[in-house]
C-alpha cells in the first residue's frame, strides 16, 4: 500500500483562512495605534501613566481575542472533517485495489483522535492572536515610555505583522502533517493493521539524522517508533517539522 500523505490543498486552504483573519486583525491594531499614539505630545506619556492607553489598548485586544475564540472551533472542526474525510476516501480506495471492500464508522477511537486533533488546533489558532496582541502592547508601551515615534512602531508593528503570518504557515503546515498521522494511524489499527514502514520525506533544509536512518524500517502502529531524541515515541509527520509518511503493511504480507 502506498502511505497517506498529508493533503497540500487542505493545508492552503487552512492558512489561507488564518492569514486572512490575521491580516484584519493586524490592520485594524495598526489603524488604532495610528489614531492613538503621538510620542511627541506629553499627552500620550500622561495617558500611559494614568493607564488610560493600556486599558483602551487592552478593550481593542479583548474584542480580537473573542473573535479568534469564535473563529477556532470553526476552522478547527473544518480542519479535523476534511482530514477524516480524505484518510477514509485514500484507504478505502486503497484496499478496493488490494480486494477488500470496508465501511467506516466514527468508532469512539476515531472519534477520539477526532476531538483530540480539534482540541489542540483550537489552542493553537487562539495562540496567534494571544502573542500577537501580548507583543504589541510590550511594543507600545515601550515605545512610549522611550518617546519613540509613530514612524518607529509602525515598523514594529509591520514586522510583529510578518512573524504572525510565519508562525501561521508553520501550525498550518505541522497540523496538516500531525493530523494526517494520527487520523490515519488510528483507521489503520481499526483494520487490523498493526505495522508500517518508516520512510523519510527527503523534504526540508535539516533533516533529522535519526529520521533517515531509520526510513524502510518497519515499526509498531500503537506506539509509534522512539528516537531518543527527547520527543517520546512519535509516528511519521508527528514530530516538529517532520515531514516523514508511514506505508501500511498489510497483515497477510508481513514476515
Amino acid at each position: 500500500m502506498a502511505p497517506i500523505r498529508p493533503s497540500a490543498a487542505t493545508r492552503t486552504a487552512f492558512q489561507k483562512r488564518l492569514d486572512a483573519a490575521i491580516e484584519e486583525m493586524t490592520r485594524s491594531v495598526l489603524y488604532w495605534t495610528r489614531a492613538a499614539y503621538r510620542s511627541d505630545t506629553p499627552a500620550t506619556v500622561e495617558l500611559a501613566q494614568d493607564g488610560i492607553l493600556n486599558d483602551a489598548f487592552d478593550k481593542l485586544a479583548a474584542r480580537w481575542l473573542d473573535k479568534f475564540d469564535d473563529l477556532a472551533p470553526k476552522l478547527a472542526e473544518w480542519f479535523a472533517k476534511d482530514h477524516k474525510n480524505r484518510v477514509d476516501r485514500v484507504l478505502k480506495t486503497q484496499l478496493r485495489a488490494a480486494g477488500f471492500t470496508v465501511k467506516f464508522q466514527l468508532s469512539a477511537p476515531m472519534r477520539a483522535a477526532y476531538s483530540a486533533v480539534i482540541d489542540e488546533n483550537v489552542a493553537l489558532i487562539k495562540s496567534i492572536s494571544e502573542k500577537y496582541l501580548t507583543d504589541v502592547k510590550v511594543d507600545l508601551m515601550q515605545s512610549v515610555q522611550n518617546g519613540r515615534d509613530l514612524a518607529y512602531l509602525t515598523k514594529r508593528l509591520e514586522a510583529r505583522t510578518g512573524v504572525t503570518h510565519r508562525r501561521a504557515a508553520f501550525i498550518a503546515r505541522d497540523q496538516n502533517n500531525k493530523a494526517t498521522a494520527v487520523l490515519a494511524r488510528t483507521r489503520m489499527l481499526e483494520l487490523g493493521i498493526t505495522q508500517a514502514k518508516w520512510v523519510h520525506s527527503a523534504g526540508g533544509k535539516t533533516p533529522r539524522p535519526k529520521h533517515v536512518a531509520f526510513s524502510g524500517q518497519v515499526f509498531d502502529l500503537a506506539t509509534g517508533h522512539d528516537f531518543e531524541d527527547g520527543e517520546g515515541h512519535v509516528l511519521p509527520g508527528e514530530a516538529i517539522n517532520c515531514r516523514c509518511v508511514a506505508v501500511p503493511v498489510l497483515p497477510k504480507l508481513n514476515g
